[in-house]
């Protein structure tokens, strides 16, 4: 969680920079570029179909029983598909060079070629599959992520001090991108060198048996439909609101999904090495013991989602409107859009733990289906409100098809998986009366932090920083209020000594 802790506070602080950066320096139009690039490579990123899930997962098995041989041979298998997999996306991506500038409603900067840069990207994506990035999975199932974590931290970090330094002195769009392709290939060396380090013994080596391929390909089948919805509703957005709203109105949507982002960082920490230990603890213990330790989790992460969403509802527009002021014609839009992101928020991190025992426990094929049916009704659900709502209200409609979908599709169908395959209705009950307290929470949380912010009446960055402090020590003071035994049953498991010794009585 330190290690986590860190990149989080890196990829809240870098990114935040970069954006600025390239409003004040280079202009929206060059942010949108950006977000366009990373849309359509994360369609392409489908090319992945799910493997690296799938081999990690079955990974964590072999891990517990020490089985030092079997690891060797899925790490073998695990590089083969990943180099098909980077020819893959490299060949297709440029197949679609020549539809490139359909994809762009409106001008693009005068100084750029949009397919050159186009290949730099795609070049970027492509080339950690060339490398050596499969040697992640052996940290990944060996419960080390914080060893990659620090890994990308220190990375990302130079990479983007580099980047800087490039707009800053030279204004050149092209050694800015060039730049993430080195640094891409210096990342994947250390992970494959930090790697062989900590597990010399686990080397791509051996073949699998044709019962474990056949359930490796099994499961990429459904995690590969889970990665078409994924897709659909996190990159389609965008490409529909540049081929219809411009590339200004994306780095407009990037600047409310950067405060997403951030804050879900925070949330990240506290859940980021739940996978492993999940895949552990349901391959070692008892149904009960599982839900046990999934509900807490539960618990623990939705009082930061809490916080973070309450902070999110008091920030957002003074936040937006002092950032991006500076920039002609403005990018802060209406407090209807602040409302539907802290929403969005909620929603997507409230599932996230769940999403996690899921993987762990393989189930993937359960629901299949069900990113198909929600990517569908969120591509559908966000043209209709593009084509008939007014214009100011457009990218408010694509924001709020995916808080329909997730709230009306996703959520219901993930838990009915868990609960039905994994637990039983029981439990379910037990959850879903906890998710039911946190979201009624959440709803009044979050209107009295805004009305405590809303009253301070200081404005620029000064009046940002006070009302930021206002509605941490308010919003924190009540969780901590209403949490205070499932913060003290925390801090006894962590600080033993703190509390003296003393039990503590458990609440549920």
């Amino acid at each position: 969680m330190a290690a986590a802790a860190l990149n989080s506070l890196m990829k809240l602080f870098f990114p935040f920079l970069n954006r600025t950066l390239f409003l004040w320096v280079m202009g929206p139009a060059y942010l949108g570029l950006n977000g366009l690039f990373w849309s359509i490579l994360g369609v392409l990123s489908l090319a992945e179909l799910g493997f690296g899930t799938a081999v990690v997962s079955a990974m964590y098995k072999p891990v517990a029983d020490d089985n030092r041989k079997l690891l060797c041979a899925y790490l073998c298998f695990y590089r083969t598909l990943y180099r098909w997999v980077g020819a893959a996306i490299f060949v297709v991506g440029l197949c679609l060079l020549p539809f490139l500038r359909y994809l762009v409603h409106g001008s693009v900067p005068a100084d750029v070629n949009l397919h050159v840069l186009y290949v730099i990207h795609l070049t970027n994506t492509a080339v950690s599959y060339f490398l050596f990035s499969y040697r992640g999975a052996v940290l990944k199932a060996y419960h080390r992520n914080d060893v990659e974590n620090n890994i990308r931290t220190g990375v990302s970090a130079a990479q983007y001090l580099a980047g800087f330094a490039i707009l800053w002195l030279t204004r050149n769009y092209y050694g800015y991108v060039l730049c993430t392709v080195f640094f891409t290939v210096v990342q994947n060396l250390l992970i494959l060198r930090h790697s062989q380090r900590l597990f010399p013994e686990i080397l791509p080596e051996g073949d699998l048996s044709d019962s474990l391929r056949s359930k490796i390909k099994e499961d990429v089948t459904f995690i590969f439909m889970h990665r078409v919805g994924g897709a659909i509703t996190g990159s389609m957005g965008n490409l529909l609101i540049s081929a219809f709203l411009g590339l200004v109105a994306v780095a407009a949507y990037g600047n409310y999904y950067y405060v997403v982002t951030a804050a879900g960082g925070v949330v990240w920490v506290a859940y980021h090495s739940m996978n492993s230990g999940f895949g552990n603890c349901i391959n070692t213990e008892s149904r009960e013991k599982s839900f046990e330790i999934f509900i807490k989790f539960n618990r623990l992460v939705g009082i930061v989602i809490l916080w973070c969403a309450a902070m999110m509802a008091a920030l957002y527009q003074p936040f937006l409107h002092e950032w991006t002021r500076c920039v002609r014609g403005g990018m802060e839009r209406h407090f209807l859009t602040a409302i539907l992101m802290v929403l969005y928020f909620y929603l997507l991190q409230s599932r996230q733990v769940l999403l996690s025992i899921k993987s762990s426990a393989r189930l993937w094929r359960p629901d299949c289906w069900k990113p198909i049916v929600a990517g569908a009704a969120n591509l559908l659900l966000s043209s209709l409100f593009i084509i008939h709502l007014p214009e100011p209200y457009k990218l408010d409609g694509v924001i709020f098809s995916s808080v329909l979908t997730m709230g009306a599709i996703q959520f219901p169908w993930e838990a009915y998986v868990v609960f039905t395959n994994l637990f039983d209705r029981k439990q379910a009950r037990i959850y879903l009366r906890s998710e039911a307290e946190l979201f009624g929470l959440a709803v009044l949380l979050c209107a009295s932090t805004w009305g405590v912010a809303a009253l301070i009446p200081k404005s620029g960055f000064t009046g940002v920083i006070i009302k930021a402090v206002a509605a941490a020590v308010f919003a924190g003071g009540l969780l901590a209020a209403y949490f205070r035994q499932d913060m003290l049953d925390v801090l006894k498991k962590v600080f033993p000594g703190l509390l003296g010794g003393r039990e503590i009585p458990h609440k549920m």
